[in-house]
């Protein structure tokens, strides 16, 4: 890819969260029906009456594609976001944090209605997460919040799987896409959780061989998108559906494929998992990087997996080790 003539290495498109983390156990997992280690979308009532019940919270500026382009421009990258927050309290956190991080983020904020999104995310001492996620002002994106400036001034243009609950989010992902292929910018998504890939599998099977040329899922994701319990299975049927597919297994590391390439790559090492928050999103980040500064694509997975690995070590889903210095002493770049 071609560095210096894009203002842009990636555009990130996605829902602006703040979350709230918490230590909870398996039993109240249980006891409120909270499916652990899911994303699971409520309404503002349902917020309200988790929040009362969760342990002393630390909250974090997150959303998918937020933590992949904090992670991007915390190795000097050129990244720049869209995302709807309210003009509220949580809103300003998301604004300052994001900016703070090197992101360029101009989207409108929302006045009146709908209060910034925020995820009540149950951290049980297995590190898993489990996400009540109340979307507020995200719902109202729309095509006229994406600056088609910024889509076009970029290397890659990288969307985010959970947006497509929203009918409006998704015509303006759709006019991203096509700007983004009309500007001879790359197309990568994320598939973001695999109950999000059961709403629309159809959809999203559509959405690969149309317009995506990065695909990135997890094990239960491309699992979801095409229906079977075999990864093997999964993976072989998404060869060749776009130019790269990079699936993530968690401590079995990352399977990078293309039509004519595979790639296996094992996990970074990690002294402890803490919180598995922002793994894959911070996967995709150092992915991304190397794409763009002409990595290979083994070498991109490597980056990635050092990334995800950073980002598990500690609770939150954004960095707080200086990625640029971790991957340059790891010789990745």
């Amino acid at each position: 890819m071609n560095h210096e003539s894009k203002r842009f290495d990636v555009t990130c498109i996605g829902n602006a969260i703040v979350d709230v983390l918490a230590q909870a156990d398996d039993e109240l997992l249980r006891r409120h029906g909270l499916p652990k280690g899911a994303m699971n979308l409520i309404d503002a009532e349902t917020a309200e009456r988790l929040y009362a019940i969760m342990g002393p919270g630390i909250e974090a500026s997150g959303g998918s594609a937020g933590n992949t382009a904090s992670g991007i421009a915390m190795m000097g990258g050129r990244v720049a976001y869209i995302g709807k927050v309210a003009d509220d309290q949580l809103g300003q956190v998301f604004t300052h944090d994001i900016r703070a991080a090197g992101v360029t983020y101009t989207t409108a904020p929302l006045r009146g209605g709908l209060p910034t999104a925020r995820s009540l995310i149950f951290v049980t001492p297995d590190a898993q997460r489990t996400m009540q996620t109340f979307l507020g002002a995200c719902t109202q994106l729309g095509p006229e919040d994406v600056n088609m400036d910024d889509i076009a001034s970029s290397q890659v243009v990288y969307l985010e799987g959970y947006l497509w609950d929203m009918d409006r989010a998704k015509t303006a992902m759709r006019d991203a896409a096509i700007k983004a292929q009309a500007e001879g910018a790359k197309v990568s998504l994320t598939l973001s959780d695999a109950f999000c890939v059961a709403r629309f599998r159809d959809e999203f099977l559509d959405l690969a061989e149309r317009y995506v040329d990065i695909l990135f899922a997890n094990e239960s994701e491309i699992c979801s998108l095409f229906e079977t319990a075999s990864f093997e299975a999964a993976a072989a049927a998404v060869r060749g559906r776009c130019e790269v597919a990079a699936l993530t297994r968690s401590e079995k590391g990352s399977l990078v494929l293309t039509p004519d390439e595979q790639h296996t790559v094992p996990a970074a090492p990690v002294e402890r998992v803490v919180d598995t928050t922002g793994a894959g999103d911070l996967y995709a980040a150092g992915f991304l990087h190397g794409l763009t500064h002409g990595k290979g694509l083994a070498a991109c997975a490597r980056l990635g997996s050092l990334c995800a690995a950073e980002v598990i070590s500690h609770v939150g889903a954004r960095p707080e080790t200086k990625l640029q210095e971790l991957a340059t002493r790891a010789r990745l770049l």
